[in-house]
């Protein structure tokens, strides 16, 4: 009779294994086997991390096999089981491969098909077409879009993390590591005794000390020594954990009423503000978003101010970028002066401040949670849904969504703002003419690196434009983020739907960008640039000035976060920029969705890339003391999931 060697993989997280009674069918196309119970004598099958082999022995020739059901039901008390995957040894000698990689929970069966990827045109066997709608109308009942906010793309339906689909929840140790982060923040920054002082204002800028790490020869040991200076000031702009607000100013808002007599001073080529404008030196942040937000009320001790300012600043001869002019609110007027780098220091410095802390609220709310963590979570979901386990586009993307539903769900209730999605040109792409805009200079090169990789898995799986615009799930995964995520906004830069190679390349380039690149390049940074209080205030206690020429140190200080609060945000932004201990970077896949040797082949390609890449940076990075680093391959995750 024929004899199949089963060899079945356990995960190796915490709790993979399981002890309930597991049963394996063969399907093939000369018929069906029985169905076998996976048990050895005296043996704990599928313990955690173990790889175990049986031999089924079947009646009758099944033909090829085409898909293998796995029952779990009940042994003692119920236990999840996560399996990786299933090979099979056929009688022939064959092997084949059936990827799984999911959790299956209680008393339930799932349904492998091997691992090669397959576009629906491809199936025109009944079973498996029926199994691929089978999958995804499962998925789309438990994946459903839901209104979190008026205006924000739409999430998941669910109410609290463990509502989720238990494919997507966070494997036991990332839950324990979300939970404590914070008081590994705590304990590591020795800031406990400073927790509780609300309402306890610091002394003076140096009394910020008590609660600062300094390590030596760091960024945030920089930023501490520097943060007054408008050099360190201007550099935040274009290198710090938010460098994607600033603009080159191509003529000046009408509710920037500046002048060259305000600004000559700051201007070094002994021209007119008009002329530096038509040269291109002039840039332009202006937080226009936050004019008439509500300002956070969880704390009705505590009066917390916002303000929107627009801030003017100049490319020197040094090619280096400082800030020639502030006004802190949006309407010009007698009460709203343009503080300029030639008012008294503390007038200067308050307004500096006051953007800084600008800068700190729409980098949280829009750059680091709208268009990284939320735009990701669309991107999951809408592959959930519309994208079956065989499809070559849910196995390229199925890593870059790793755990950011999750991460999202627990913190939604926490996370506010509305804006749109992306970025228009902002006149910053000159290498040559904005020199030191590492942000830039490194995303680009991980940017065509993904290009390059993205292109050949196109290539392997499409073989023209018409069998991309011809592929109905593509088409609703692409129409599922439109519609569901960037609520039918052509704004937003998303197509409704896909009709070439090209576009397809660079569509899947967006999705592993945002959730790999991006993110890191706005998360990671945040102790490095945000752990120095008064360089990043998460509140101010007073609203902004309305005169020049009174504002005292004392004043500052006191508008500057309380000690409680600086704490709280300290330890915020150090369990942000930890990396997980088994943190996966890009261009890492140890799940292997994929079994050809093509693809295989191009991921090794996409690795050598980015190792290359690495090699740049290291380089570029020898003797700066202000290192930029974010952009690092080998310090990008794979996706969002902090």
């Amino acid at each position: 009779m024929p004899s199949y060697t089963v060899t079945v993989a356990t995960g190796s997280q915490w709790f993979a294994g399981t002890d309930d009674y597991i049963y394996l069918s063969l399907v093939g196309s000369a018929g069906c086997s029985e169905k076998h119970l996976l048990d050895k004598p005296f043996y704990n099958d599928f313990e955690r991390g173990a790889i175990d082999s049986y031999n089924v022995v079947v009646d009758d020739e099944l033909g090829d096999i085409q898909l293998i059901r796995i029952e779990k039901r009940k042994y003692w008390f119920h236990d999840d089981w996560y399996l990786k995957y299933i090979t099979l040894k056929t009688p022939c000698g064959d092997y084949i491969e059936f990827p799984c990689y999911r959790w299956i929970s209680g008393e339930s069966e799932i349904v492998l098909r091997d691992g090669r990827a397959k576009l629906a045109c491809d199936d025109q066997i009944h079973i498996l077409k029926h199994h691929r709608r089978k999958e995804l109308e499962t998925r789309q009942k438990q994946y459903r879009w839901m209104e979190w906010n008026p205006g924000f793309p739409l999430s998941i339906d669910a109410k609290c993390h463990k509502d989720l689909p238990r494919d997507i929840q966070f494997d036991s140790e990332k839950g324990v590591d979300f939970v404590l982060n914070y008081s590994k923040a705590m304990e590591n920054l020795f800031i406990n005794r400073f927790m509780h002082m609300f309402q306890s204002s610091w002394s003076d800028f140096s009394d910020f000390e008590k609660i600062f790490c300094r390590i030596s020869n760091t960024i945030s040991e920089q930023v501490m020594n520097h943060w007054q200076e408008d050099l360190m000031f201007g550099y935040q702009f274009l290198n710090g954990c938010n460098p994607v607000l600033i603009q080159r100013c191509m003529k000046l808002p009408e509710n920037l009423p500046v002048t060259t007599e305000m600004v000559e001073c700051s201007l070094e080529r002994q021209l007119t503000l008009e002329q530096e404008i038509e040269l291109g030196n002039i840039f332009i942040v202006d937080f226009k978003l936050l004019d008439g937000i509500d300002v956070n009320k969880t704390d009705p001790c505590t009066l917390q101010f916002l303000a929107a300012p627009i801030c003017l600043l100049y490319k020197n001869l040094a090619n280096k970028i400082v800030p020639i002019a502030i006004q802190l609110k949006q309407v010009p007027g007698d009460e709203n002066p343009i503080f300029l780098p030639s008012d008294a220091k503390y007038d200067w410095l308050l307004a500096k401040i006051w953007v800084r802390s600008s800068d700190f609220h729409v980098h949280q709310t829009v750059t680091h949670l709208l268009r990284t963590h939320l735009v990701s979570e669309v991107f999951g979901i809408a592959l959930y849904r519309q994208l079956p386990a065989v499809h070559p586009i849910f196995k390229l993307l199925v890593a870059h969504v790793r755990f950011t539903i999750a991460i999202n769900t627990k913190a939604r209730e926490q996370l506010i703002c509305e804006h749109g999605l992306f970025d228009k040109a902002r006149g910053m792409d000159n290498t040559e003419d904005i020199p030191y805009y590492f942000y830039r200079d490194d995303g680009l090169l991980v940017w065509e690196a993904i290009r390059a990789f993205t292109a050949e898995v196109v290539d392997i799986y499409y073989e023209s434009d018409q069998v991309v615009e011809g592929d109905p799930e593509l088409q609703n995964f692409v129409n599922d983020i439109y519609v569901y995520g960037m609520r039918g906004k052509k704004a937003s830069g998303f197509p409704e739907s896909m009709k070439t190679k090209e576009k397809l390349s660079e569509y899947l380039t967006v999705v592993i960008f945002t959730a790999s690149a991006q993110h890191a390049a706005v998360n990671f940074g945040q102790y490095d640039w945000s752990s120095w209080i008064p360089n990043a205030p998460p509140t101010m206690r007073a609203p902004p000035p309305t005169v020049k020429g009174v504002v005292t140190i004392e004043q500052i200080v006191d508008m500057l976060p309380d000690r409680g609060r600086s704490c709280w945000h300290l330890g915020a932004v150090w369990a942000l920029s930890q990396f997980q201990d088994n943190e996966l970077f890009l261009g890492m896949y140890p799940e292997e969705h994929f079994i050809e040797t093509p693809v295989k082949e191009a991921m090794a390609r996409f690795r050598k890339n980015l190792d290359s890449i690495v090699s740049v940076i290291a380089e570029r990075n020898k003797n700066k003391k202000l290192q930029y680093y974010y952009l690092s391959p080998d310090r990008i995750p794979n996706s969002v999931a902090i």
